[in-house]
């Protein structure tokens, strides 16, 4: 049985998965009004994973005989001014999750839940590859100056994304 803190952590971090994955949907959604359905498709495989990690969160709560407890999910941001601006919040939305799954990090090592420092070990990996992504296309996007054939170039780009679900471990 799971130590009913960690539970109530995990909980907590399903709620917040299933919020980063309705932000990106918003996110999405802003890209398809500017006509822009290469980057929509990035923002809807973001959804997609947000949503995955949301599972394997409640999986793994299952698993160890917690229990669920699905909150309401907080109205995401829908003001964005430039598709640089979309990407800095996304940016700054994954270093935030990132120091949520730290103090996940930190809650199992308290109550000395070994078996969440291990499942939680692939989620450290998973934000650290989250924020070097977001970063390299603030890099371009500044580089392009959002503007003309390159962005539609990286338009194009962004439409190769597809969702590949995590793995089972």
């Amino acid at each position: 049985m799971i130590n009913e803190k960690m539970a109530k952590a995990l909980n907590e971090q399903i709620n917040k998965e299933f919020y980063s994955s309705y932000l990106y949907l918003q996110m999405a959604a802003y890209f398809e009004d500017m006509g822009l359905k290469g980057f929509a498709n990035w923002m809807r495989v973001q959804a997609q994973e947000e949503n995955s990690h949301a599972h394997k969160f409640y999986d793994y709560l299952v698993d160890r005989g917690g229990k669920v407890v699905l909150e309401a999910i907080e109205k995401p941001n829908n003001d964005f001014k430039s598709v640089l601006d979309v990407f800095e919040k996304t940016l700054e939305h994954e270093i935030y999750v990132t120091s949520l799954i730290n103090n996940l990090m930190d809650v199992a090592e308290e109550v000395k839940d070994r078996a969440s420092l291990s499942f939680l070990k692939w989620f450290i990996d998973e934000q650290v590859e989250e924020e070097s992504n977001c970063e390299d296309i603030i890099a371009q996007l500044k580089i392009v100056d959002c503007s003309g054939d390159a962005l539609f170039m990286m338009d194009r780009e962004m439409a190769q994304r597809v969702y590949v679900a995590p793995s089972q471990n």
